[in-house]
């Protein structure tokens, strides 16, 4: 938003370093467990050190999307230390994944996770692409699901596939991937798309899993509507992945669907969804505004590659 309104940039990094700021303060005086979900103290972290990846990626991932706008002097240490503590638990982890809750991966992290230290390398000048390309080959030999050819959404520490293909993960998963491979990430959209992503008479919307693997409904997929199998999570993360791969057709689809069946709700300059929530909301809006960061990370990516 900032890159796209630049007269708002003030503004809009204002509402940045808030967030940021209070989350690195609950971290410090909560704890690690204030942001994750209470099974997470039913067992113990595997890794030594007992981090989450889920909360160390998304910070990484704060901070570097903040410099990436316009560094600030204060946050440099702070990202190359978070992103520092990040690489060292993907690089020691069996399958180069940390843990996101005890013996618990999740790709969604992981990816994230792995998006931030490709953005961090653009800011500071640091160079991980060693750690990526074994990641990126430890993650197409060994987290795939055979059957689907799609990447698997939860895994054990040591790798044995817990959850298969969700869209509720896989949608966000190969946005991530567009910063480290981004054929790779196309490739494995396209596949989403062709097994989980529907369109019906000019309504859009994505099934959780694809005929392959059916798993349970949990708070990440939402309810599933019976008949269709639509899910509210995967469809709701299908926007951004259309948006994302510029799915114009697709996107155009899950749009009418969102403002059929969610319940808009417009007054003045303002537009909510009564059937939406606050990660639905976070979700959507990334959606529609997505892109001039990934955009200049890129470019940066393609000069630097071709520099001497």
């Amino acid at each position: 938003m900032a890159l796209r309104e630049p007269s708002q940039e003030q503004r809009y990094l204002d509402v940045m370093d808030a967030i940021i700021d209070e989350t690195l303060r609950l971290e410090q005086s909560e704890g690690m467990y204030f942001f994750l979900m209470d099974y997470a103290r039913r067992g113990s972290f595997v890794a030594a050190g007992g981090r989450s990846i889920f909360l160390d990626g998304e910070i990484a991932m704060m901070l570097a999307a903040r410099q990436m706008i316009r560094p600030l002097p204060r946050y440099a240490p702070l990202l190359a230390s978070r992103i520092d503590v990040v690489v060292q638990a993907m690089s020691q982890g069996p399958v180069l994944c940390g843990e996101s809750y005890p013996d618990e991966c999740w790709m969604f992290c992981n990816s994230l996770a792995m998006a931030a230290i490709a953005m961090s390398d653009h800011i500071d000048g640091r160079d991980h692409a060693d750690l990526i390309d074994r990641w990126l080959d430890t993650i197409k030999a060994k987290l795939i699901d055979p059957k689907s050819g799609l990447i698997v959404s939860s895994f054990t520490y040591g790798g044995k596939h817990l959850d298969g293909p969700e869209g509720s993960s896989l949608w966000m998963t190969v946005h991530c991937l567009q910063w480290v491979d981004p054929k790779f990430a196309d490739q494995q959209y396209q596949l989403a798309r062709s097994q989980i992503g529907r369109q019906v008479l000019g309504f859009g919307y994505a099934e959780e899993w694809p005929a392959t693997w059916q798993g349970p409904m949990d708070i990440d997929s939402g309810p599933i509507v019976p008949v269709v199998g639509a899910s509210a999570g995967s469809s709701g993360l299908a926007v951004l992945g259309a948006a994302a791969f510029g799915d114009d057709d697709y996107l155009r689809t899950l749009l009418t669907t969102l403002n059929f069946a969610a319940f808009p709700i417009r007054r003045d300059d303002e537009l909510r969804y009564a059937a939406s929530n606050q990660v639905g909301d976070a979700v959507l809006t990334y959606a529609m505004v997505a892109g001039p960061l990934w955009q200049r990370a890129l470019r940066q990516r393609t000069t630097s590659a071709v520099m001497p």
